[in-house]
């Protein structure tokens, strides 16, 4: 046995995404006395600047939005109560497609051995027992996302470490009821594209593929401050929509799939640290 403090490292694209995908284990591992540590890859440049002026339109500063997220971030920390902060810093890549995907130091563009190193590094100073990121799709095919899991999959295979290791997923029964929720804000929107509705349809994985079901609705109401911490991202951000009572009824339970393990506990789990105390 060590001293050393059960430690979960959470690989993150943007500033904002540590809020929605694993804002309620950040808070409920933190309430517990485990270490967090949030790694962010990319400044989040390419989000929304003041009064909503979108990439490429007049009055877009990439810097400006950039500094303005970093402030949020750690706003978002400080709700979430996470014990470390890194950031990578890398250019934000914008959305598949976009020509910022191309762009000389985007995160898209860095090799991937690159940004693994840095990565890897960090790991070895916090020796991490749970690592959690996206899987290979970066969940819903943003660039930046994808790169995520390439680097911290090929950082894991830098060290000697042996973390449990998950990416974020939903059920599709959660996202079924999302649809119901967004029919119900808006019961104007027209019907999908049938090609959009086939791409959302494959978002997620059937229920029961699922490994690990961590029951985090005690956390829900910070992890509703912590994503509107992210203002500037408000447009974006459809879940501060529903406002807490309907966030904490569909977000009280956050979902994984664990892909690597050395404990040997069973699954399904309700646990990311089931085996390791």
């Amino acid at each position: 046995m060590t001293d050393r403090p059960l430690t979960l490292m959470a690989v993150h694209a943007h500033p904002d995404d540590e809020a929605t995908g694993t804002g309620g284990i950040l808070a409920r591992y933190a309430a517990e006395g485990i270490r967090t540590v949030l790694v962010t890859c990319t400044d989040g440049g390419c989000g929304d600047g003041p009064g909503g002026v979108k990439p490429g339109e007049p009055g877009h500063d990439p810097a400006a939005v950039a500094l303005m997220r970093r402030q949020e971030l750690e706003t978002s920390r400080d709700v979430l109560k996470i014990s470390d902060l890194e950031t990578l810093d890398y250019a934000d890549s914008g959305m598949m497609g976009w020509p910022s995907n191309d762009a000389s130091g985007s995160f898209w563009q860095t090799p991937v051995e690159k940004g693994a190193a840095r990565l890897a590094e960090l790991m070895r100073h916090y020796r991490p027992d749970v690592v959690v990121t996206y899987d290979e799709n970066g969940f819903y095919g943003h660039p930046d996302h994808i790169q995520a899991h390439r680097i911290t999959m090929a950082a894991l295979e830098m060290t000697e470490l042996t973390p449990k290791v998950y990416w974020t997923t939903m059920p599709r029964s959660m996202m079924q009821r999302f649809g119901e929720i967004i029919r119900e804000l808006h019961g104007d929107l027209p019907e999908p594209d049938p090609a959009e509705a086939a791409a959302m349809a494959k978002i997620g994985l059937p229920d029961d593929e699922i490994t690990t079901w961590v029951d985090t609705l005690a956390f829900s109401g910070q992890k509703f401050d912590a994503l509107a911490a992210h203002a500037s991202q408000g447009e974006n951000i459809f879940f501060l929509k529903m406002g807490k009572e309907k966030f904490g009824e569909l977000m009280g339970t956050e979902t994984f799939v664990r892909v690597k393990d050395a404990t040997g506990a069973a699954v399904p789990e309700n646990d990311l640290f089931a085996g390791l105390r």
